[in-house]
């Protein structure tokens, strides 16, 4: 072999193996290195949405199991979890902490939609990660305008339509009467009862009154929607609100056909708080498996997450739904950060984020999660259900695109 070529092949052979090492070199933003990612939580656990609350300390233990298992390629997750109280000022302050402060890698699963809605354009301004917010506000599925948000849950206002088709199908002529929170979660409902209605929406709706969050008891909208000869109501409010709602119909006597939104169906927080009894015949929507469901309790996917419950969420409620939303929301949130690999930047977080399709363990049959580049919509199916006073009975029927 001549001088001359021996030079030339280990120069070739140099260069691919710098190229190669490039390849696979790794690439960090804040908040991520070889043995931690730090990720940043805001929740109510405290104030009038406190029941939200479980959605965080299920999600907390769900990390948990992930690093006592190794955590993920390699790396321990760090979860900071703060309280605002439901209160979106406080959300901001918590929020710029987290980013500027404690300069967090992302922000997954922050509860509430007023209090995404305050910190949704400064997240996308510092180009930090909102990902998979605990909220259905249509809103957080604008990837052309707000690329850095994204949410989880199927929409409100998608959710209020399959109410609307419900309706129009089994009671074309009813009277409906609303109590809706005095917010953008509230309005999103209203706005996908009025677009599934269309023009009935005029004629149909009799009254619709809100609350505020603030507020201690929602009785003389109940006495005034009652008034109204409603056939039909429509319970568009957070858990604490939503258990007085349906136990003040039940003590009024009042008993309309009623459609109870999927943020407040907990079977726990909600349904057993306001009487058992007084729920029998409320109509839902789920997409998540219902722990209380004993189809579901004889499933290897139940067992596994009792499991999961008894080790690292001792005392947590095992009726209520809402750890198996962050149950779920959690594991969703780690498949993306195995998509990873060792690119942690937050580009490629948000962009493996938007390349999902997948099964969950609890989401109900026929149930996905699937994003794209132009679509920031994860869930977008789910199943009427009703409450038969133990527990939710699934409609059969999966709705939805």
């Amino acid at each position: 072999m001549n001088r001359k070529f021996l030079t030339v092949a280990l120069a070739g052979l140099t260069a691919a193996l710098f190229s190669g090492a490039t390849l696979a070199q790794k690439k960090y933003d804040s908040g991520a290195t070889d043995k931690e990612i730090l990720i940043g939580n805001i929740m109510p656990y405290s104030g009038p949405a406190s029941a939200y609350g479980a959605i965080g300390k299920s999600m907390d233990a769900y990390f948990k199991k992930v690093n006592a298992e190794g955590g993920v390629n390699g790396r321990m997750i760090k979860f900071v979890s703060l309280d605002d109280g439901y209160n979106p000022a406080k959300t901001v302050e918590q929020a710029r902490k987290l980013v500027e402060e404690d300069e967090v890698f992302a922000l997954v699963g922050v509860l509430g939609t007023s209090p995404n809605s305050a910190i949704h354009k400064y997240m996308n301004q510092k180009k930090v990660p909102q990902l998979f917010s605990a909220t259905g506000a249509t809103k957080w599925a604008d990837p052309k305008n707000f690329p850095w948000t994204m949410g989880w849950q199927p929409n409100y206002s998608g959710e209020a339509k399959i109410y609307a088709q419900h309706i129009l199908e089994t009671k074309p002529n009813g009277k409906i009467a609303i109590l809706y929170q005095n917010d953008d979660y509230g309005k999103d409902y209203l706005k996908g009862l009025q677009d599934g209605l269309g023009d009935k929406y005029k004629t149909m709706v009799v009254k619709q009154l809100s609350y505020e969050v603030t507020d201690p008891t929602i009785d003389s909208q109940m006495v005034e929607l009652k008034a109204t000869g409603a056939d039909i109501f429509f319970n568009v409010t957070t858990p604490k609100f939503a258990a007085q709602a349906i136990k003040k119909a039940a003590e009024m006597g009042w008993k309309p056909t009623q459609y109870l939104n999927s943020v407040s169906n907990s079977a726990g927080a909600v349904m057993n708080t306001a009487g058992a009894e007084n729920g029998v015949g409320i109509m839902s929507v789920y997409y998540l498996k219902d722990p209380t469901d004993t189809q579901w309790q004889s499933t290897a996917e139940y067992k596994e997450w009792l499991t999961f419950m008894q080790k690292y969420c001792p005392g947590c409620d095992l009726k209520d739904n809402l750890n198996v939303f962050g149950y779920s929301t959690a594991q969703t949130f780690i498949q993306v950060l195995k998509q990873c690999g060792d690119n942690l930047t937050r580009e490629n977080l948000m962009k493996q984020a938007a390349s999902l399709d997948m099964t969950l363990p609890m989401l109900l049959p026929g149930v996905n999660v699937k994003t794209s580049a132009d679509d920031f919509a994860p869930i977008e199916r789910e199943q009427i259900v009703t409450w038969n006073g133990k527990t939710w009975l699934l409609s059969g029927k999966t709705l939805g695109r």
